[in-house]
């Protein structure tokens, strides 16, 4: 078993437990899929709704993709 951190909350679960949200490494485009492959760097979510509105507020998001990007619409209409 795998473990990484929420970068909302900071609390560590297993990753099958959490969203993956990957840059791309070749095309630079933001992919949201739970059980994504993708290669690129990555973020993890918890399933709930306010680690995510926190990482989005405070851009945690963004440092930890390393883009400049406006994601705030980005998990909008998503249910997970």
């Amino acid at each position: 078993m795998v473990n990484r951190k929420c970068i909302g909350c900071g609390k560590i679960k297993p990753r099958e437990e959490l969203i993956k949200i990957t840059k791309e490494h070749n095309s630079g485009n933001i992919v949201i899929e739970p059980n994504s492959k993708t290669f690129g760097r990555s973020a993890y979510f918890c399933y709930n709704k306010e680690c995510q509105e926190s990482a989005l507020k405070k851009n945690k998001l963004n440092r930890a993709l390393k883009t400049s990007a406006d994601l705030k619409g980005l998990l909008n209409g998503r249910e997970y």
